[in-house]
């Protein structure tokens, strides 16, 4: 133990960070760890000392350093180190750093702002690989055939993570949301106590749209908007949904928020993580992952990674969802615009022979009476000449309006043609239809056209026969129409079978 010791304070350090506060700070707390401690205050000082000294563990700060700036040059440094100790002191809030700079080569990582006592513990463990040249040969190599089989273990468990994600988020015809299909793949990960989706509604509002396992209860109310949660800054799941940054605590009193930490110690959660679910551009993110699990550990790269491609997923997922909405939002659209009248806004011809069809097996079907009326306006072309089209095409909605105000709600009302309309009235004979046809002329002679005279429509009425085709009534409406334009107009005629 003794020479132990010995070969430990024998040991070279770098610690790199530009704040002479922080350089100053970890001097005090871990100096007598090592026999000789540099400290620099930029990379290229680092780089220096680097290539003139042995140094046996590097240990970078990462506070006040920016990813978009500073990750080449840091990322050198590691990779610089051929495999030699790193240690990294890494914010909490900008846990993306781990992923980034484990690329560049092996290292270790403390989750800032850490404690001296468990900054030391870390140093200590960093350290020790060069204090242990004497140890057993045998042992050495059953170490190293267990840690292979960790790796090789945890390798397939983030693979069958992966493929479960990706079948949650293709299986569309799952009747479960997306959000609660993703949080059952993410429980499925050993040691997690509690996983859920946040992502933004239609409102635009940030919301938790699924959780499974430990209740998160009214630390993040499910269905309210988060955007302005006071736990926005804090809790790793909003840090992430908010500023699309990978958040990893890993101790609940790091968050330096007592009701924070007070609800993660109730729920068991020794190691909280926000994901975020990026939009792919520079827009905000789509959303976060939170993975909470029972006790601190450590993150390896491979599950950096797998952390990383889950939420992808789970952006593909979001995004195949909005597509979809999108197609049935364009595809009601294109329906509405090619069986919508675009003057008068009621059903055109098309979608009125349709329905008439349709309606005309249904009653056929139930043995129920169905009535046809058809109408048009009194001497219109004489208002389109006289007042303009304008005032024609006012009219025409007017009497759209008027006419569809004065109907049940299972009836239909189409625009069949320049000025003629018809109403399929389901469920009615030829007497009721014809009291719902008087009510209806006398209606429109009585409603008020602004820009030109009183206007009037002439109506026709006839109730569907057996075995009468839909093209046969209308042919006998029609004439029946053709009857009260003759007989003077602003009247009903029944089309007699």
């Amino acid at each position: 133990m003794a020479q132990q010791a010995d070969a430990r304070t024998e040991q070279v350090g770098l610690f790199l960070n530009p704040a002479a506060q922080r350089r100053v700070a970890f001097q005090a707390a871990c100096g007598d760890l090592f026999g000789r401690l540099f400290v620099a205050e930029d990379v290229e000082q680092a780089g220096h000392i680097l290539a003139q000294q042995a140094v046996g563990l590097l240990i970078i700060d990462l506070e006040r350093y920016e990813r978009g700036l500073d990750l080449a040059a840091l990322g050198a440094l590691v990779k610089g180190r051929n495999g030699a100790p790193v240690l990294l002191l890494c914010p909490y809030a900008a846990a993306g750093w781990l992923a980034d700079l484990m690329a560049f080569g092996p290292l270790g990582y403390v989750i800032g702002p850490p404690q001296p006592a468990e900054l030391q513990q870390r140093v200590r463990a960093a350290l020790a690989p060069a204090g242990a040249a004497d140890a057993d040969a045998d042992a050495d190599a059953d170490a190293a055939a267990a840690a292979a089989a960790a790796d090789t273990g945890r390798l397939r468990r983030m693979l069958a993570l992966r493929t479960r994600m990706q079948q949650a988020v293709l299986d569309l015809d799952s009747p479960d949301t997306l959000a609660t299909r993703v949080c059952a793949v993410l429980c499925g990960w050993r040691g997690v106590v509690h996983a859920s989706m946040f992502q933004t509604d239609d409102a635009g509002a940030l919301v938790r749209a699924a959780q499974q396992g430990a209740d998160l209860g009214a630390l993040v109310p499910a269905g309210q908007p988060l955007q302005q949660s006071s736990l926005r800054h804090v809790f790793p799941g909003l840090l992430a949904a908010c500023g699309g940054e990978f958040a990893c605590l890993d101790a609940p009193e790091k968050a330096d928020h007592a009701a924070l930490a007070a609800a993660l110690h109730a729920i068991g959660a020794g190691l909280t993580l926000g994901v975020p679910i990026r939009s792919g551009g520079p827009a905000a993110p789509l959303g976060a992952l939170c993975l909470m699990f029972g006790g601190a550990r450590a993150l390896h790269a491979d599950e950096l990674q797998t952390l990383a491609d889950l939420a992808q997923l789970a952006g593909v997922g979001l995004r195949i969802d909005e597509m979809s909405r999108d197609a049935e939002q364009l595809l009601a659209r294109v329906t509405d615009l090619a069986t919508t009248d675009a003057l008068t806004g009621v059903a055109n011809r098309r979608r009125g022979e349709a329905l008439l069809e349709q309606e005309i097996k249904r009653a056929r079907r139930y043995r129920a009476p169905l009535a046809l009326i058809a109408f048009d306006i009194d001497h219109f072309k004489d208002i389109n000449d006289r007042y303009g089209h304008p005032c024609g095409d006012a009219a025409l909605r007017i009497v759209g309006d008027t006419t569809h105000a004065a109907l049940r709600t299972s009836d239909l009302l189409a625009r069949t043609g320049g000025d003629e309309f018809q109403i399929v009235v389901t469920h009615t004979n030829a007497i009721d239809a014809l009291k719902m046809a008087e009510k209806l002329r006398a209606a429109i002679a009585a409603t008020v056209f602004p820009g030109c005279d009183r206007l009037t429509v002439s109506l026709a009425v006839g109730q569907l026969a057996d075995e009468e085709s839909a093209d046969a009534l209308m042919l006998r409406v029609h004439a029946a129409l053709a009857r009260a334009k003759r007989a003077g107009r602003n009247c009903v005629e029944l089309a007699m079978q």
